[in-house]
């Protein structure tokens, strides 16, 4: 499998690459493409429906190619993959049944590949994407190989897409099912964020509001793991619930971060972006450092060391909150995945990262870098 990644900043140097890129001796299939929601979704499907390359499409809070990060930008992955080895699905959930729409498409893909392996990016700030997890998982075994993210919007928070060829929607899901007979992914979910404190109790939460956290309100516990004063309305960014994240501890494997990323005021809790559920037991976090950043380069090169040494093409979900919270550092870690292939490379900045925590279950991460790899066999 040959592929190619490029960059631009409208869709006329979005064509221009096409133009100098596809040529007869490379005749891609399927295009990855992550933009900025102020791109022109419609003009760039058009342009690859034309040269008869099926588009799985999500819309970033900034995308990068190669180490290299733009912003309100659009990049590409051009893979020349065999027709017969990979499949493009596309749902919608307007009912909120995010668990029997994933099971739909899993069996679809059951039907055409024994052994499927996925890519899934949904959108809108509501859909439970474990959900979207358990769905493939009920269909396709505990084991299914899944990896992806959820659309993000420039960090306007307002309206998210994902799309392919002729569809797209807020609030659905686009699917690249691979026949993994044929091709071989393989992914690592790396945080790196460092607990704080000894393990506390969630007393009161529905859902993903957390109320309580050892009977305290959790955002003035997080304040005062965090060293701040007390948190009032004007006080609070963004920063904040990126630095100093809740850590929801698991049986099996790593933790999964869950920060705090709506408040409400009037009693002091919050809602975080995946479910926190009461009776579980947390840590606080302590504020990133470059061992943050050491750490993930460090699993990718344990990735290619153990599992993938080689990879026709490399992507990377990585959380917005990892680009606000590391500022240039954010540059190093992905300068550093890239020289582990030296494979071509896409990635964005989401709203979440779709994946197995390392050792342990299918989970919806936050603060996370998502590394994929692709090989064709």
């Amino acid at each position: 499998m040959q592929a190619k990644s490029i960059q631009g900043h409208s869709l006329a140097e979005i064509q221009d690459a096409f133009a100098q890129n596809i040529t007869n001796d490379f005749r891609p299939t399927l295009a990855i493409v992550f933009m900025s929601i102020k791109q022109d979704r419609t003009g760039i499907c058009k342009s690859l429906e034309a040269l008869g390359i099926q588009v799985f499409g999500v819309t970033t809070n900034g995308e990068f190619v190669d180490g290299i990060v733009s912003k309100e930008a659009i990049a590409v992955l051009l893979l020349d993959i065999n027709k017969a080895y990979f499949n493009i699905y596309f749902g919608e959930f307007p009912e909120k049944n995010y668990r029997e729409s994933a099971a739909a498409i899993a069996t679809k893909a059951l039907e055409q590949f024994s052994n499927p392996a996925f890519l899934v990016s949904g959108s809108h700030l509501e859909t439970d994407a474990e959900q979207l997890l358990w769905g493939f998982e009920d269909v396709v075994g505990k084991q299914v190989n899944i990896f992806g993210s959820m659309a993000g919007d420039d960090l306007s928070f307002t309206n998210q897409f994902v799309f392919t060829n002729e569809k797209e929607s807020s609030r659905g899901f686009v699917v690249l099912a691979l026949d993994e007979n044929k091709v071989t992914l393989k992914g690592r979910a790396t945080c790196g964020w460092k607990p704080v404190g000894t393990p506390k109790t969630v007393t009161r939460s529905i859902g993903n509001h957390v109320f309580t956290v050892d009977d305290q309100p959790v955002l003035d516990l997080t304040a005062k793991f965090g060293g701040l004063d007390l948190l009032t309305e004007k006080s609070f960014s963004m920063e904040m619930s990126t630095l100093f994240p809740l850590q929801l501890q698991r049986e099996t494997g790593d933790p999964v971060m869950r920060p705090g990323m709506l408040i409400d005021w009037t009693d002091r809790s919050f809602y975080c972006s995946g479910s926190v559920p009461q009776g579980s037991k947390v840590r606080f976090s302590l504020p990133p450092d470059f061992d943050v950043v050491d750490k993930v380069i460090k699993g990718c090169a344990e990735l290619k060391a153990t599992e993938m040494p080689e990879a026709d093409a490399v992507i990377i979900f990585s959380c917005a909150g990892r680009l606000v919270a590391l500022g240039p550092f954010i540059d190093d870690e992905l300068s550093g995945i890239q020289k582990i292939w030296n494979a071509p490379m896409i990635g964005m900045f989401s709203n979440a990262e779709l994946g197995r925590a390392t050792g342990g279950n299918l989970e919806m991460h936050n603060l996370t870098a998502c590394c994929v790899t692709l090989k064709e066999k």
